[in-house]
């Protein structure tokens, strides 16, 4: 009935073509999605709101600020997820990378440190300890 999935369904608004080329950043709004090169910054102007889609034809070289991303293409460049980071098996990235929740597809690359976002809204953490009865 309800998937976790409902939730990515925000249309994508914004193209860089395969064989396209964009030299400089890019800030959108909503959805985006990139099946060319991009060689600068690309940042969401409301990044919870938004989604990012790299393609496996997509390259980004440049920093990655968005709510939502999803890389099947390459990243060189530090990313920063403000809600969910999805690396499919195809996904390459060469960058330090920021999250709050992560999803990595086996084959997926990572030539970097990964860093959970542990802020204040975040969900609170539940420590257990055994007891003898």
């Amino acid at each position: 009935m309800f998937t976790k999935k409902s939730k990515r369904l925000l249309p994508i608004q914004s193209l860089v073509g395969s064989g396209m080329a964009v030299k400089g950043d890019i800030r959108f709004k909503g959805g985006m999605r990139i099946d060319g090169e991009v060689e600068g910054d690309v940042v969401a102007m409301d990044d919870e709101q938004a989604l990012l889609v790299i393609s496996e034809t997509g390259k980004v070289r440049g920093s990655v600020r968005v709510g939502h991303i999803v890389v099947s293409g390459s990243i060189e460049g530090p990313i920063e997820a403000g809600q969910l980071l999805e690396l499919h098996p195809s996904a390459n990235v060469s960058g330090d990378v920021r999250y709050k929740a992560l999803e990595m597809h086996p084959g997926a690359i990572v030539d970097g440190t990964l860093q959970h976002d542990q802020s204040e809204t975040s969900p609170a953490r539940l420590s257990l300890a055994a007891t003898n009865g």
